[in-house]
């Protein structure tokens, strides 16, 4: 028993299966966690979610699901609502959806909650609507982590930071993390705002005109790597700007997301950091989840057995809170880092 409650009290599977184990289970019985489950993207324009995607089969192989071809909602929030009652109706027993909107997506989560299909959510937290847990990193993290890297960088001076849609939490978190931790530790930087919404010709043609009326810009924050590291180095390139580190001039630039190009970038010297966020967990974990709710299983706050915390979000939801390291170039190279093991 004192393995189980250094588990905080997490399903059989997640402490172990001994039988006394089954004691620290929050909640048991239900269904046996067979039939289909629906897997939904936000959208396939990004590396990392083209990474995640390639993960969703692997990992529901090796938790035992039965996942379908994933649906990709191609940023669009109305369309995801589509795709859900889609699945839905195709009698799925469970869903896995990356909400893009965190305040629209509580329409096809009713509809799941009404035909009794539990659903787990990866990467954003719906603002409403039931989901039997969300399998995310802090992103509050994610711009604190940011902040305090270039505060470390760039002692004085403008520094920007590329947000994204600020319709998502995840938006709206790194944004305000970002923001505030500037403010209280690092009062010398100015922070300028890109709001660009997860889309990479938005995010250049934004960056364009700020670099034309800001060509002493000394940092960069891009809150999406996936999606904004290729038109930031273009267009710093097609200034002159795109200088390396340790060069005069270089501009220091902090990303999220952990792909094999950043790594590449960080190794380059073109960026200095990125936020390692754990496309292979998200899918493993959503995996993991979907299969406990479909078998009737509850957990409770409390660290896990896999370097990660449940905590309770305000909206009472459960959030699996995974870690995402933060990668410079002393730890790039770590052949732990999923970015370094996708081909």
């Amino acid at each position: 028993m004192a393995a189980l409650l250094g588990c905080a009290a997490l399903a059989l599977t997640a402490c172990g299966s001994t039988k006394d184990d089954t004691a620290g289970s929050a909640g048991g019985g239900g269904g046996d966690g067979k039939g289909k489950v629906g897997v939904i993207l936000p959208l396939l324009t990004s590396p990392f979610w083209q990474s995640y995607n390639d993960y969703v089969p692997k990992m529901a192989k090796s938790e035992g699901v039965d996942a379908m071809k994933t649906v990709n909602s191609n940023s669009d929030p109305s369309q995801q609502i589509t795709d859900i009652n889609n699945q839905l109706n195709q009698g799925v027993k469970g869903l896995v959806v990356a909400p893009l909107d965190s305040a629209a997506i509580a329409a096809g989560l009713d509809q799941a909650e009404r035909k009794g299909v539990p659903v787990v959510a990866v990467d954003v937290a719906p603002e409403k609507g039931k989901v039997a847990m969300v399998v995310r990193a802090n992103n509050v993290a994610y711009g604190e982590k940011a902040c305090e890297y270039l505060g470390q960088q760039v002692k004085t001076g403008k520094v920007v930071q590329i947000m994204g849609d600020l319709a998502s939490v995840n938006g709206r978190e790194r944004s305000k993390a970002f923001r505030d931790c500037v403010k209280t530790k690092y009062p010398k930087l100015k922070v300028l705002e890109i709001p660009a919404k997860w889309e990479s010709d938005t995010a250049a043609s934004k960056l364009d005109t700020l670099l034309n009326a800001n060509p002493d810009l000394k940092g960069i924050y891009m809150q999406a790597g996936g999606v904004y590291l290729a038109p930031t180095l273009q267009t710093l390139k097609s200034k002159g700007m795109l200088k390396t580190a340790g060069k005069a001039g270089h501009i220091a630039i902090v990303s999220n997301d952990g792909i094999p190009q950043e790594f590449d970038a960080i190794r380059k010297g073109q960026i200095d950091a990125t936020v390692s966020q754990p496309a292979d967990a998200y899918a493993k974990y959503g995996m993991y989840y979907i299969k406990a709710a479909m078998q009737g299983k509850t957990f409770e706050p409390g660290p896990t057995d896999h370097d990660s915390e449940i905590v309770k979000l305000p909206s009472g939801t459960l959030e699996d809170q995974l870690p995402a390291p933060l990668v410079t170039k002393d730890n790039v190279d770590d052949p732990k880092l999923w970015g370094n093991t996708v081909k």
